[in-house]
């Protein structure tokens, strides 16, 4: 059995559990290609295992996994490394394959932020464990890049137009709001997150399900914001076209309309174009599709002038004002 006692992975097996636990809280546990090799790794060393079921979670409580180094992958394409990009994107895709497929139980513990490759890890799994702590999201489009890490696949599955406003918006969804998209599965409040592995060892004949929920006990979950605007959720960002979205948004005039549209209006217009052709494409893909087709677009789309200036606005400058080297034309808001 692997058993890695230090380093931004620890894993190991304890009581027939796996555990795997992400350990770079100083980056809030963004993911390297290291870490993504070695869980991958682990994990195909447990695959046939007597193993009831493995928890994947963080040893910090600010996030689960804030999504991709993407800053180092900016300086692999400022150096011309397209093969070190390869790597990372590969290795962290046929990850995400290896969790939707695997044959024992995963149970990823949200905590905190999980965004971008948080959501990789963790939605293909069966069980998404949500604090009151969760904040959800797949920000994208506001770096210039894309909702990937098999994105394309489970964000047009959510409810009605969700996926979509999701992954053009990057909008921000806490636990109730996961749980009603189906993000999460189980809520557990996060006093009580660090009993889940001994619950699970202490009951391995019965069905995780069975297990969270009983830990779930009576600690309430607020209701959905989300769920409230549904209907214009589905109204706006079910359009054919980003165009006809916007022009939905603009006739709603409500905050939440406002809000999603200058979201968009913030976004990368490269992104924009590439996560809507994506999405919709997405519904009829499998996932081994849509992560294939998040991989081509991985080589060209992470050496564009938007990838490299978001990703700096962001992560490096931190100064939250990205120049988009082009903007896509849409008409005048009208104003009541």
């Amino acid at each position: 059995m692997t058993d890695i006692a230090a380093g931004e992975i620890l894993a190991g097996v304890h009581r027939g559990v796996g555990r795997i636990f992400l350990n770079r809280p100083e980056a809030l546990n963004a993911l390297t290609t290291d870490m993504v090799v070695t869980i991958d790794r682990v994990l195909a060393e447990w695959e046939h295992a007597p193993l009831s079921c493995v928890v994947l979670a963080s040893t910090g409580t600010k996030a689960f996994c804030a999504g991709g180094d993407i800053r180092t992958i900016r300086e692999h394409s400022l150096a011309g490394d397209a093969e070190a990009t390869e790597r990372f994107f590969a290795s962290e895709y046929r990850l995400n394959a290896r969790i939707a497929s695997y044959g024992i139980p995963v149970v990823s513990l949200i905590d905190g932020l999980c965004m971008g490759g948080g959501l990789g890890l963790s939605v293909h799994g069966g069980f998404r464990v949500v604090t009151e702590r969760a904040v959800l999201a797949m920000p994208e489009t506001g770096i210039g890049f894309f909702p990937d890490v098999g994105a394309s696949y489970f964000l047009p599955r959510l409810p009605g137009a969700v996926g979509m406003y999701l992954g053009l918006t990057g909008s921000r969804l806490d636990a109730a709001d996961a749980l009603y998209t189906g993000l999460g599965t189980h809520f557990v409040p996060a006093h009580a997150l660090e009993a889940v592995g001994d619950a699970l060892a202490d009951h391995p004949d019965d069905p995780v399900d069975v297990v969270l929920s009983r830990l779930a006990g009576r600690s309430p979950v607020a209701r959905s914001r989300l769920a409230a605007v549904r209907g214009d959720v589905d109204r706006a960002f079910g359009a054919a076209t980003l165009e006809e979205i916007e022009e939905r948004l603009e006739h709603l005039g409500t905050a939440w309309a406002r809000t999603a549209l200058t979201a968009l209006e913030s976004a990368s217009p490269q992104s924009l174009d590439v996560t809507h052709a994506l999405l919709a494409r997405g519904r009829q893909r499998t996932l081994r599709e849509c992560l294939d087709a998040e991989l081509a677009l991985t080589r060209t789309l992470t050496r564009t002038p938007d990838f490299l200036e978001g990703v700096r606005a962001a992560l490096v400058d931190k100064d939250r004002t990205p120049v988009w080297r082009s903007a896509r034309l849409r008409r005048p808001r009208t104003r009541a």
